[in-house]
């Protein structure tokens, strides 16, 4: 089966490549370092650290992160490995090059940074010959065979951590059972966040002893008092005095809905201030031209570095990786990709910052924790537009009952730490030197 996947891997570069020309189309950034996705030029620059090797960017820690929301969650396990291993360097991998913003921007040159090439048995070695890593980490759920079959070759412990794995997922890898099944067999360990994660992956043929149910990573955030004071500064640039309504990471179709809730809610909340944070940087304008659409007094964060107008309607912030920081500087928050069938994103973010939190019915690639934020009574999940209104004009015109859903927020957090022990565990078990 690998070898049957490999060729029509090869018969689909075509559709790859035109699947790449359309994402540059969009955001400029593909563009950058294009070849390291086929494993060409990845000498990267030599981080700071204690290493007195001449190949100092090898012979140290791998971890792929995807994308802005796997590099979120890494953040904690990175800070972790820095300062116990002070002589290995850290490589981070992502696919987009939101991530690849995120990463400089949180840990600077303490990592280093390149693209993960696509899964081409040449691009893989040529990746791994360079990097030559003594261990290897990926965030949640990215199988790729090739990779995960040459890091066995070599030896290289592959960890899988705050792996997930939902009930579409499932099936579709079910139908490639035969490809997978030894696939997966080839990874160290699993930590997965849930017991149905655990039950889903063994059923499409990781070895049971392998998988460790050890909670969500997610979980593992404290937001630190610098974030809270610069939220205090942000809130004081967006108006004490007037309520504000965060609604972050935001699809396509989803921001129309989000504005009609507004404009409703506006009738009966004197002042309110919508702030839009979409998930996709390629998308500011089109957000931006939507809610002036709607005539509605529209201001972009990049050109309000110094507070803004007093009759601003909706503030889009056309910046990135300030999701956090935005939503502890507002009242109440809704979290995308839940009205739209995308699936939902990372409610936690409002808990850890004690913000009633607001999502939609889809949220099936984060069902475990946000059935955890519902049963805590942290959150509250809507059905439509109108409910959205609802929900945010009661929470905004109750500050009590609005106070509760952020503790309860906190607590919750609070509650369900320690998968980041249990991963640095089997850090360990891999005798790193």
């Amino acid at each position: 089966m690998l070898t049957l996947y490999r060729i029509v891997l090869y018969f689909a570069l075509p559709v790859v490549m035109i699947r790449l020309l359309y994402r540059t189309s969009r955001n400029k950034q593909y563009l950058t370092k294009i070849s390291q996705r086929f494993g060409f030029n990845l000498l990267l620059p030599k981080v700071k650290h204690n290493s007195t090797k001449d190949d100092a960017y090898s012979d140290g820690i791998w971890i792929h992160a995807v994308s802005v929301g796997e590099v979120n969650a890494a953040v904690p396990l990175v800070k972790n490995l820095l300062a116990s291993f002070p002589g290995k360097a850290i490589t981070i991998t992502t696919m987009t090059p939101t991530g690849s913003d995120r990463v400089l921007k949180v840990f600077g040159e303490s990592v280093q940074h390149c693209y993960l090439p696509y899964d081409y048995p040449g691009a893989v070695k040529r990746f791994l010959n360079v990097l030559r890593p003594q261990l290897a980490m990926v965030m949640e759920t990215e199988i790729w065979p090739n990779l995960i079959n040459e890091c066995h070759n070599r030896q290289i412990p592959m960890i899988y951590t705050n792996v997930r794995l939902s009930s579409r997922s499932h099936k579709g890898y079910l139908r490639f059972k035969k490809l997978f099944a030894p696939t997966l067999k080839k990874v160290s360990q699993f930590a997965v966040q849930a017991k149905a994660d655990a039950e889903r992956l063994i059923n499409i043929g990781a070895n049971a002893d392998t998988v460790e149910v050890t909670g969500s990573i997610k979980f593992e955030m404290t937001l630190p008092a610098s974030v809270m004071e610069a939220a205090q500064s942000v809130r004081r640039d967006l108006g004490w005095e007037r309520p504000v309504w965060v609604a972050g990471s935001t699809h396509e179709g989803e921001e129309s809905q989000v504005i009609d809730a507004y404009l409703k809610a506006r009738k009966e909340i004197e002042n309110l201030l919508l702030v839009l944070v979409p998930r996709h940087p390629e998308r500011f304008s089109a957000v931006f031209k939507l809610a002036t659409g709607y005539g509605c007094k529209t201001v972009l964060r990049s050109q309000s570095n110094t507070g803004i107008p007093q009759d601003t309607e909706i503030y889009v912030a056309d910046t990135m990786g300030e999701l956090t920081l935005l939503i502890a500087a507002g009242d109440v928050a809704f979290i995308g990709g839940s009205l739209a069938p995308a699936g939902g994103h990372n409610v936690l973010e409002a808990c850890a910052a004690g913000v009633a939190a607001i999502f939609g019915p889809h949220m099936f690639n984060f069902q475990e924790i946000s059935d955890l934020v519902l049963a805590k009574g942290a959150g509250i999940q809507i059905m439509n537009s109108d409910e959205l209104c609802e929900v945010v004009v009661k929470l905004l015109n109750d500050p009590v009952i609005r106070d509760q859903y952020g503790s309860a927020g906190r607590e919750l957090i609070g509650e369900n730490k320690g998968a980041l022990d249990k991963i640095c565990a089997m850090v360990d078990r891999c005798g790193l030197i």
